[in-house]
């Protein structure tokens, strides 16, 4: 069984909290696996109540007149006995179910139950659900299996883990056999990625073929969904999702509207890109007009980079042959732009906003992120010569920005030089955002 981060957030959420739990993300993530299984763990009884399975379910939520008469309903239905301080409620498909946004808030105060909510973004407008008001829902989303969980999966040792850990945290290099070895990890993820089923099916089979067929599948069933959810704009959309492989192989990864059409504009395609960001399958990641806080001050959110939500799943969207060429080592120039990929799926994992910065007398910064308060530039690179990083010396060099660090991700081994860390590739699974203790958001006596 894989072992998820999100396991030890859902523990702690459902001993600790009463408010209700809205778990999102795309299609295939392991949402209802993770409810279902840390819920039966925590709780006495797991009511599940899914709006797709059983459509009739959603009677349960027309025009009640308080939540007692909502729980009588849902006791009713599912035949099972609710018991008050023990029982997890389960509500899952919620898009298909949108009164529950009126009625999650009474349940809450009733008080007697649990409850958490899923529900997959394609297609789906759940801007209604999300405006619960504050005190009576937390919204957490959830991602494929990050390198640091695909490490775990494939049974890395321990001892390995905490020896990286270490390297990062101390500056000092990784031992070279376990380097190397790491970096074979790294190209099998970028060729499996993260999505559940494909991960199993690797480990079940350990065939190539097993895992493109795994890929396959879920890539066509965000298709349908495009075509089911969104007739007014599935065009678009699936237009959209069918060039990001090959725009992110362009040569500066931008998303370029001409490539859809001639006299495009971006207005027009707003509401589309904004459909697969929601989704969940697709990342954007906007331009800054400098590398200063905050960022969403100097968002261009008309220049943008557009990736895919799974690096395995990019991977399999190129031609025949070429994830096979990234595990035996055949690199060549599209790999560059699944380097980059990885990255974006990894740092949005890790709770980061993507940005990039791009200019045409500095040059262009593959990603900006805040850490500590600062602003920190970041280099994706595929290549031996990933030292050569030349806007990153233009913007470390601008005293106006008063940068303090940048690192250079490659396939090379732990260095310093002066205000520049080198790091491997696969240690962006260490970096995370600053976390403000609770105790900063406190009033103090007076």
């Amino acid at each position: 069984m894989l072992k998820r981060k999100i396991f030890k957030y859902l523990a702690n959420f459902f001993k600790k909290e009463r408010k209700a739990l809205l778990l999102t993300g795309a299609r295939q993530v392991g949402k209802t696996f993770a409810i279902r299984k840390i819920g039966s763990e925590c709780f006495d009884v797991v009511v599940v109540l899914n709006f797709i399975e059983k459509p009739e379910y959603v009677k349960i939520f027309e025009q009640p007149r308080n939540a007692k008469e909502i729980l009588l309903r849902i006791s009713a239905l599912t035949e099972q006995e609710l018991i008050p301080g023990k029982t997890l409620i389960f509500f899952d498909e919620v898009q298909e179910c949108p009164e529950i946004v009126t009625a999650i808030k009474f349940l809450v105060d009733e008080g007697s139950y649990n409850y958490v909510m899923s529900g997959s973004l394609l297609g789906i407008e759940m801007k209604d659900i999300r405006s619960v008001p504050v005190g009576y829902m937390v919204v957490k989303e959830m991602f494929p299996l990050d390198f640091e969980e695909f490490c775990d999966a494939v049974g890395m040792s321990k001892e390995v883990m905490e020896h990286l850990r270490g390297c990062y945290e101390n500056d000092s290099p990784v031992d070279e056999v376990v380097h190397n070895k790491m970096l074979d990890l790294l190209k099998l993820y970028l060729v499996v990625g993260g999505m559940p089923s494909v991960v199993v099916k690797y480990l079940q089979t350990n065939n190539m073929k097993s895992v493109r067929d795994e890929q396959q599948v879920i890539i066509n069933a965000y298709k349908m969904d495009i075509a089911k959810y969104d007739s007014e704009n599935k065009l678009y959309i699936k237009d959209i999702f069918d060039m990001i492989p090959s725009e992110l192989n362009a040569k500066n990864k931008r998303f370029i509207l001409k490539s859809l059409n001639e006299n495009a504009k971006f207005d027009r395609y707003r509401n589309s890109f904004l459909w697969l960001s929601d989704a969940g399958v697709a990342l954007p990641t906007y331009n800054v007009e400098e590398p200063r806080m905050p960022f969403r001050l100097a968002e261009q959110r008309n220049l943008f980079k557009l990736f895919s939500n799974d690096v395995g799943l990019l991977a399999c969207q190129y031609a025949a042959g070429f994830q096979l060429q990234i595990v035996t080592g055949q690199l060549n120039v599209n790999f560059g732009a699944i380097f980059e990929n990885f990255a974006a799926q990894q740092l949005k994992a890790n709770g980061f906003e993507l940005h990039y910065f791009n200019s045409k007398k500095q040059g262009e910064l593959d990603f900006v992120v805040e850490c500590d308060g600062k602003v920190m530039p970041l280099e994706i690179k595929s290549g031996k010569d990933y030292k050569r990083h030349n806007a990153l010396g233009n913007v470390l060099n601008n005293d106006e920005y008063d940068i303090e660090t940048a690192i250079v991700f490659s396939l090379g081994n732990v260095e310093r030089n002066g205000k520049i860390r080198y790091l491997p590739i696969y240690m962006l699974m260490y970096l995370l955002p600053t976390e403000i203790p609770d105790s900063v958001f406190r009033f103090q006596p007076i």
